[in-house]
């Protein structure tokens, strides 16, 4: 129980923190979403142009720093990379547009199952067989390649990124564009959404929390830990929808939801399958990033580009549905990724790999 004791309290903050931020100004069931979030941002930067998802998300500030400052709190701050960066762009990017065309991330999912959103029941399913495939190349022998060590600067450049865009959104400068309507104009106080961003990268940091490597270890080693983390975001989420009026249960009516359920489905399936080939859900890549590992950082960056270029090419879905751009663009990643799992399989990249249960994801990949 004290091995678990540490992951199911991070997983009930989160879940308890998602549903305070709604009733604080975030839009519905989006509390804490990893990649709606770094979207927002990306938007607020002018690397997209949809006016409506536009806007420095303090709660993604909050969390690289928290998790940086845990990191060299308990020296675990260790700069590494270098294995296949571009890969790991490329999965990052593709990963992305999945989410945007389900609507969310892993840490999304739970919570809209939780405020009573059943689409986010279909996600899950896809999030699920997408980790089942995923772990199925890495038991085959699926290595992006060992990472080693790097100067201890390479590892400071992306907590410093993260300050730059705490000043930017203190200092709201006019050439960042903030959303006058849709998602991206509702949005908790900045210091609450500072604060809670803080505590959930410091708890992240502590336990790893990540749901690829929960469902990943799961089918390697039979070992709940991480999962229950996750429970818990659901069991905490839905205790708070319920005591504040906010659980709906249905498929219709959803906030920040489409009801096509092939398309939530293949989404979430391309988000998970890129997961565990990145060795990690986007909340543990940004977590990684900002404890020193530059190929998370490289990963992070990828999401962003592919939020960027899934609004400016008309891939993201919306209340009304996915676009038919959205839909080539899943199958086409879909693809991708079976191309690259099966030829780092037969060509290897770097060596073996050595997972440990209960590390999380990309903690693992270490070895």
């Amino acid at each position: 129980m004290k091995r678990h004791l540490l992951i199911i309290m991070s997983g009930l903050s989160i879940g308890a923190l998602a549903v305070i931020l709604v009733l604080m100004g975030n839009p519905g069931n989006y509390g804490v979403c990893i990649a709606c979030m770094l979207r927002d941002i990306s938007g607020a930067l002018g690397l997209h142009r949809a006016a409506v998802v536009q806007y420095l998300r303090p709660e993604i500030i909050g969390m690289g720093l928290g998790a940086f400052v845990a990191a060299i709190a308990t020296k675990e701050f260790r700069t590494t990379g270098g294995s296949s960066p571009i890969l790991r762009f490329s999965l990052g990017f593709v990963g992305m547009i999945g989410m945007l065309v389900f609507l969310g991330c892993p840490v999304r999912t739970v919570l809209r199952l939780a405020g009573g959103d059943l689409n986010a029941g279909v996600g899950l399913i896809g999030l699920i067989v997408g980790i089942v495939i995923g772990t199925y190349f890495l038991i085959k022998g699926f290595s992006l390649g060992r990472t080693a060590k790097q100067p201890p600067s390479n590892g400071y450049v992306f907590p410093l990124l993260v300050i730059g865009l705490l000043l930017l959104a203190l200092a709201a400068p006019a050439f960042i564009f903030i959303s006058q309507e849709g998602p991206g104009s509702m949005h908790a106080p900045l210091l609450i959404s500072l604060g809670a961003g803080l505590f959930i990268g410091i708890i992240a940091q502590r336990s790893r929390l990540c749901m690829a490597g929960g469902i990943r270890d799961l089918i390697f080693f039979k070992d709940f830990h991480l999962m229950y983390g996750f429970l818990a975001v659901f069991v905490a989420a839905l205790i708070g929808n319920l005591l504040v009026g906010s659980f709906k249960l249905g498929f219709t009516g959803q906030p920040l939801a489409h009801t096509d359920g092939l398309w939530n489905f293949l989404g979430m399936l391309l988000a998970g399958f890129t997961a565990v080939l990145l060795g990690g859900c986007p909340l543990r890549q940004l977590v990684s990033a900002s404890e020193g590992n530059t190929d998370s950082a490289i990963t992070v960056l990828g999401i962003i580009a592919g939020a960027a270029f899934a609004h400016n090419f008309g891939l993201a879905a919306s209340g009304n549905g996915v676009p038919l751009n959205g839909k080539f663009a899943v199958v086409i990643g879909l693809v991708f990724t079976f191309v690259i799992a099966f030829a780092v399989c037969k060509f290897k990249v770097g060596g073996d790999v050595k997972y440990e249960k209960g590390s999380g994801c990309q903690g693992s990949i270490l070895s």
